[in-house]
C-alpha cells in the first residue's frame, strides 16, 4: 500500500464550546499564547508527511471562520481542506469519508486518522502508532491508564460496580480506522444503535471488530473546560 497517498487526517471541529461558560465561539477558536488552538492541532499533522490531506470538519455556520483563520497561518497551503461536519461526531466522520470519496483517492486501504480540534498536544509517536496499527489491525484507540477508581453508579445515587481499575482506560484521539469498513459498518447500524454511539470505535465493536490499543500521553487533554486552558497555557509555556 502506498502509505503516503491513502492517509488522510480528519481533524474534528464540530464542538460549539458550551462548557466554556460564556464563550461566543467554539472552543477551537480560543486562543491559547496568542494562537487558536485549533492551529496547534493543524501543524502537529502538517509535521506528518504521510498525509496526503488534512480535512477540517467545521460546523456549516463556522465553515468560512475555520478557512479564514487557517488561511492566515497556513496560506496558499494546498493540503487542508475544511468540510462540512455533520449532525453529530459519526455523521461528521461520514462526512470527511465522503469528502475523499468524492474528491480524492480512496480504496479498501485508505487509512483515516480521526482527532479532536480541541487535542493540541498529540504527539508524532501517538500519530504514528496510529497509522501503523489502523494499518495492521483495521482500527485503533489512543487510551492512557485509569488513574481513579472507575466507579459506576445505578442512576439513583448508589453504586452499582466497581470495576478492576487495571482493566480501565480513558479514551483520548486519534482513532484510527480503514475509512470505507467504518463506512460500512456505520450504514448497517440500526437507529438504536446510533443512538448509543460515543465514538466511532463503538461502531466497530458492535460489529464485531477488534479495536487495537495505542498508549496516549498525559498531557495529550482536551480542552474542554476554562481550567484546560490554563493547563493548556502552562503546559505551552513550558
Amino acid at each position: 500500500m502506498n502509505s503516503k497517498s491513502n492517509v488522510y487526517a480528519l481533524i474534528l471541529a464540530g464542538g460549539k464550546g458550551s462548557r466554556m461558560g460564556n464563550s461566543e465561539k467554539p472552543k477551537q477558536f480560543l486562543e491559547i499564547c496568542s494562537k487558536p488552538i485549533i492551529i496547534y492541532t493543524i501543524e502537529k499533522f502538517m509535521l506528518y508527511n504521510s498525509f496526503e490531506k488534512i480535512i477540517v470538519l467545521a460546523p456549516k455556520q463556522w465553515v468560512k471562520t475555520t478557512e479564514d483563520i487557517i488561511a492566515k497561518y497556513f496560506p496558499e497551503n494546498d493540503r487542508i481542506a475544511v468540510v462540512c461536519g455533520g449532525p453529530t461526531r459519526n455523521e461528521t466522520i461520514l462526512n470527511g469519508i465522503n469528502y475523499i470519496e468524492d474528491n480524492l483517492s480512496i480504496d479498501e486501504d485508505t487509512i483515516i486518522v480521526t482527532h479532536d480540534a480541541v487535542r493540541p498536544f498529540v504527539t508524532h509517536r501517538i500519530i504514528t502508532e496510529n497509522i501503523e496499527s489502523a494499518k495492521k489491525y483495521g482500527a485503533c484507540d489512543t487510551v492512557i491508564p485509569a488513574t481513579d477508581t472507575i466507579v459506576v453508579d445505578d442512576k439513583n445515587n448508589f453504586i452499582d460496580d466497581i470495576p478492576d481499575r487495571s482493566k480501565m482506560n480513558q479514551g483520548q484521539t486519534p482513532q484510527s480506522f480503514k475509512a470505507l469498513t467504518l463506512k460500512r459498518h456505520y450504514q448497517t447500524l440500526t437507529s438504536e444503535e446510533k443512538e448509543i454511539l460515543t465514538d466511532a470505535c463503538k461502531i466497530m465493536l458492535l460489529k464485531g471488530e477488534k479495536v487495537h490499543l495505542v498508549q496516549g500521553e498525559v498531557f495529550n487533554i482536551k480542552i474542554t473546560y476554562p481550567f484546560d486552558i490554563k493547563m493548556a497555557t502552562a503546559i505551552l509555556e513550558g
